[in-house]
């Protein structure tokens, strides 16, 4: 067997790929094939080649010559910066030999340039670091101040100087060299230069009565200052053709900088002629898009933005050409005319030229050409077909079928009721399915004269989207409302719905409230609303809370239960994962009524009633409010056991032979690696994934990698368009973070994670945004041109329209795309005490698994909070454990172990060698809920799951909640097992870290410590 290094090595010499990131200054290629460094399982993320220490002096200089050794020299350096105040901002001048100078004096600085004396005690190149900064607080959240002025200059050489022009002029002058950055991606562009303020007024002394001024310009430039303008702008004015060439088959993006002079400029608009070239050719103005005016939201649907550009800012207006296949070779010419709302129209003269060359894929397989651009349009596997398990949806009448599901519908649209055939082992499905309802769910009226439920004439009439989706409307009147509603339910089991209601004339009400009476069989448990997975409470008061993110829970049991979420048309996904608080939930005007809405729990006799109200109020005549639901019924979908046994995780990169050797079949690839360096953007070494992933697929193996629309990399070409769509995908926010977000966007976003290894810094994307369709269309070409097998997602960012695309995608290329979903426990101040589980349960029914995670309590909560919170089972997945490696004991009873790889803790290598040896993928499991499992214990705080291979051998794993040791005994149903008890013993294999060798005999005491347990073969 070969090692994948060979693999690598043969990969370049056959495509002759050059590995890097082309624009930015961490070349990968000698990294990858370096004799050792890619392929040990410890591989370090190699740090950029930085010119000089960064972290004490800045990203930036300027080198400037000293001919002669001098007491003082004068130097006027014109750097031309884009930062607000650089007069706050410290330099610090070092010597030829490197040391720093202590005597130096400031002068005027500003924006345009900075005036320095310094000591020049020899001849030689003095750099001068203009922006130095501190770095305090966590290194993946890291908090940079720039350093403030400080006089160290001695006295008596201060006094010898002197100060002023007068003396300052006769100086020895310092000759300014050039710019230099601590590598080429923390660079100031040329369009980063900004403009001075006599260069400016010379440019609107030259236009004196235009208050809009256009500048083309290519992708190559993107426009980096909203606040100033560059250098060349100012040097060049405004106005002038935009001059392109493309590819037939092309997608060429550019822009037009559109600075609002001398007064706020209102309601851009754009608009597009044909290109006209030789002979009659012609391309339509069709083919042009303006993506700062609109586009295709996230669902699919067209929007348009409206775009205001106040005084004294600059508003990049970012377009794209779609140039047909067809489109003949030549120059072409058009005009693109920009117009604002009380100013008179202008032309910017087009001038594309088409060659004779045909792009490959648009031109998107370089991520520098910006092609990718229109991927912000994209519908792709935006549709109500299938994915997998999920069946058509049945309608017989009022009565909606779903895998494994039924609800059938009310007069009032909503559910009479909902039925789950799922059986308790979560395997497969009962005879006998499961009444979810006690009785019909009600939208209640309350007002002076009586209690009114929405109620309409006959049965709902049910149509079709697809296979996938089902929607009916419902008009009706609930007393003094009259109350409209549309509801559609998906093949996964959600159920949304959007109720007007609209009072009929000024009504005084006491009430509008849910009321859905749940079976008390079904409502066993209980997450949400503040409340920790665990028993269902036998009453539980709820209310509206901003500082919270809640807005409903789950109740119910292993095999039934549902979900309910409580909202208005205002609904805007919150951030999450630390960042709740900058973005949180809005209140539904509706169910919330100023905080006198709520919810209550209450077990009753017959019923276990979650209702939720929203107080009194009043409504005048004609008055709409929405009160908005949305259901999801759970399970989703079995599980498999058995998949799950077999497909074995390494959390980590590394050496492919060395994995699998440990028996590993599946990796997955974190962002921070050589050949994922970027998070969230994983095309930049596109080439060494595809080496890796080939490597891994000759292996039989799959490769999963790190990726999600949480946060993006400042690495991503796409970032300075996306901050000219203002807050659409960018989300807003206090900025700071990393130096290179500081000192390169607006300052108006949230710092997001930062990998101080190789300077990579993130910002937080918005909740929703048609950053989501980009992500679709990366994943597709992933699919296709790197052969990715899958995704690891952590803490998600997107609705389920997005994961249900995402899945249909990955289905597309790949038999089984493997998705799992990571998460630290979101129960704490500032995730708004949301439980990961309820978070997230939009997004079960299209991963495969979970790991559940940082700060979940493995050790001080209950079965049912394993049940509920960790496992996933009630909701059709299985997972693995992470905080402190888990608690393998307790993890058996739910099929969960660590994960290899990720830390020195976690080797769940001698629990796969006993599976393997038990044969644990050929078992049937049945868990300690099943109310017939075959094994159980004399005690309540000890629990027992069995993985059952009938008349061969069975593994009982067993568990201990009990706060001290203890000794049980297993009731054993030896037929269910197909064993014989005086023929067997039980059998605890050594297995390192988890158990020592024992053997009981049926019937014996077995020994348990508090938090242990035991895996024990019978056979």
């Amino acid at each position: 067997m070969h090692s994948v290094l060979e693999d690598v090595a043969g990969f370049f010499s056959q495509s002759g790929a050059v590995m890097g990131y082309r624009r930015g200054a961490w070349i990968m290629a000698g990294v990858l094939l370096g004799a050792t460094s890619w392929v040990n399982a410890a591989a370090p993320v190699m740090p950029p080649s930085l010119r000089w220490d960064a972290s004490t002096l800045g990203n930036h200089r300027y080198l400037v010559q000293v001919d002669a050794p001098a007491a003082a020299v004068h130097v006027v350096i014109p750097w031309r910066r884009r930062d607000a105040h650089p007069e706050q901002v410290a330099v610090i001048v070092t010597a030829p030999s490197g040391q720093p100078v202590s005597n130096v004096l400031r002068g005027n600085i500003d924006r345009a340039s900075g005036e320095l004396v310094f000591q020049a005690a020899q001849a030689g190149v003095y750099a001068i670091y203009y922006q130095p900064y501190i770095s305090q607080g966590r290194s993946n959240y890291p908090t940079v101040t720039y350093a403030t002025p400080k006089d160290g200059a001695e006295a008596a050489w201060s006094h010898n100087v002197g100060s002023g022009a007068q003396a300052w002029g006769k100086l020895p002058q310092a000759r300014v060299l050039r710019y230099e950055a601590v590598d080429d991606f923390d660079a100031y562009t040329g369009m980063e230069r900004a403009a001075t303020p006599e260069e400016r007024q010379a440019l609107l002394t030259a236009h004196p009565s235009e208050s809009l001024l256009l500048f083309p310009e290519t992708r190559a430039n993107p426009v980096r200052m909203f606040d100033a303008i560059p250098e060349s702008w100012a040097q060049r004015g405004p106005g002038g053709a935009l001059s392109e060439k493309a590819l037939r088959g092309e997608y060429l993006s550019f822009q037009i900088g559109a600075w609002a002079a001398r007064d706020n400029v209102d309601n851009l608009r754009v608009e597009f002629s044909d290109l006209v070239g030789a002979e009659g050719a012609r391309i339509p103005a069709s083919a042009f898009t303006s993506f700062n005016l609109g586009g295709v939201d996230v669902t699919g649907k067209p929007f348009s933005l409206h775009v205001d550009v106040p005084r004294g800012r600059v508003q990049p207006l970012w377009m794209g050409l779609d140039v047909p296949v067809s489109a003949k070779p030549g120059v072409y010419r058009g005009e693109v005319t920009i117009a604002a709302d009380g100013m008179a129209a202008q032309k910017v003269p087009l001038l594309i030229t088409v060659g004779e060359g045909q792009a490959v894929a648009h031109g998107d397989d370089d991520p520098f050409k910006l092609t990718r651009l229109r991927w912000l349009n994209s519908t792709l596997a935006q549709d109500d077909a299938l994915v997998k398990p999920f069946t058509a949806i049945s309608v017989k009448g009022s009565t909606l079928g779903m895998l494994g599901r039924e609800v059938k519908l009310a007069a009032s649209g909503l559910p009479a009721q909902i039925t789950s055939a799922f059986d308790e082992r979560m395997t497969g499905f009962a005879k006998q399915p499961t009444a979810l309802l006690a009785a019909p769910m009600r939208l209640v009226v309350q007002d002076g004269t009586g209690e009114y439920a929405l109620d309409a004439s006959g049965v709902p009439t049910v149509q079709r989207d697809g296979p996938g989706k089902v929607h009916w409307q419902v008009a009706g009147s609930a007393g003094p409302l009259q109350g409209e509603v549309k509801a559609s339910l998906e093949a996964d089991g959600t159920l949304i719905y959007a109720i007007a209601l609209t009072a009929k004339q000024a009504t005084t009400l006491r009430d509008i409230r849910l009321e859905m009476p749940l079976n008390r069989d079904v409502a066993k448990y209980q997450l949400g609303l503040g409340r920790q997975g665990d028993r269902a409470p036998a009453e539980f008061d709820w209310q509206w809370n901003v500082q919270n993110n809640q807005d409903g829970a789950w109740i119910g049991t292993v095999n039934a239960g549902l979900a309910f979420h409580l909202r208005d048309e205002h609904y805007l996904r919150p951030l999450n994962t630390n960042f709740y608080h900058q973005q949180p939930l809005r209140m539904p005007v509706s169910w919330d009524n100023h905080g006198q809405g709520g919810i209550r729990l209450r077990s009753q006799p017959k019923a276990y009633l979650a209702e939720a109200f929203s107080g009194p109020r009043t409504m005048q005549a004609g008055e709409t409010l929405r009160y908005d639901i949305v259901l999801r019924v759970t399970p989703f979908k079995t599980i498999n056991p058995a998949e799950h046994f077999s497909e074995r995780f390494f959390h980590k990169y590394g050496d492919l032979d060395a994995i699998k050797g440990d028996g590993a079949n599946v990796v997955n690839i974190h962002h921070a690696t050589p050949i994922n360096p970027w998070i969230n953007y994983p095309f930049l070494e596109a080439s060494a994934m595809r080496a890796y992933v080939d490597a891994a697929h000759q292996r039989g193996m799959r490769v999963k990698i790190y990726d999600t629309v949480r946060e993006l990399s400042d690495r991503a070409p796409e970032v300075p368009m996306l901050e000219s769509l203002g807050h659409e995908v960018i989300s807003a926010g206090k900025g700071g973070g990393f130096s290179w977000l500081q000192e390169h966007l607006d300052g108006d976003y949230i710092a997001a994670w930062h990998v101080p290894e190789n300077r990579d810094a993130a910002v937080i994307n918005a909740g929703q945004s048609r950053w989501h369709n980009y992500y679709i269309e990366g994943l597709d070409w992933l699919a296709r041109n790197v052969g990715i097998d899958g995704l690891y997602l952590d803490d998600v960012a997107y609705d389920r329209t997005t994961m249900k695309r995402v899945r249909k995608v990955l289905e597309a290329h790949r038999p089984h795309p493997l998705i799992d979903l990571h998460s630290a426990s979101q129960y704490n101040p500032r995730d708004g005490y949301i439980n990961s589980a309820l978070l997230y349960m939009e997004l079960f029914p299209y991963i495969d698994r979970l790991w559940f995670g940082e700060e979940f309590d493995y050790e001080k909560t209950s079965p049912a909070y394993w049940l509920t919170e960790i496992s996933g089972i009630p909701y059709g997945l299985m997972g693995e454990m992470l905080q402190n490696d888990g608690n393998p004991w307790r993890g058996m009873l739910f099929g969960m172990t660590n994960r290899l790889g990720w830390s020195p803790g976690s080797d769940p290598r001698g629990l796969w060698k006993l599976w393997d040896d038990v044969g644990i993928t050929q078992a049937d499991m049945i868990g300690w809920w099943v109310h017939d499992t075959p094994v159980k214990t004399n005690r309540d705080d000890v629990l027992a799951t069995s993985y059952v291979r009938k008349g061969e051998k069975t593994l009982i794993a067993l568990a201990s909640w009990a706060p001290e040791k203890t000794e049980v005994k297993l009731n054993i149903d030896w037929r269910a097992l197909g064993l014989s008890a005086s023929k067997v013993n039980l059998v605890a294999p050594a297995v390192d870290g988890f158990q020592p060798q024992a053997t009981f005999k049926p019937g014996d005491a077995i020994p348990v410590e508090p938090g242990k347990g035991w895996l024990l073969v019978i056979e």
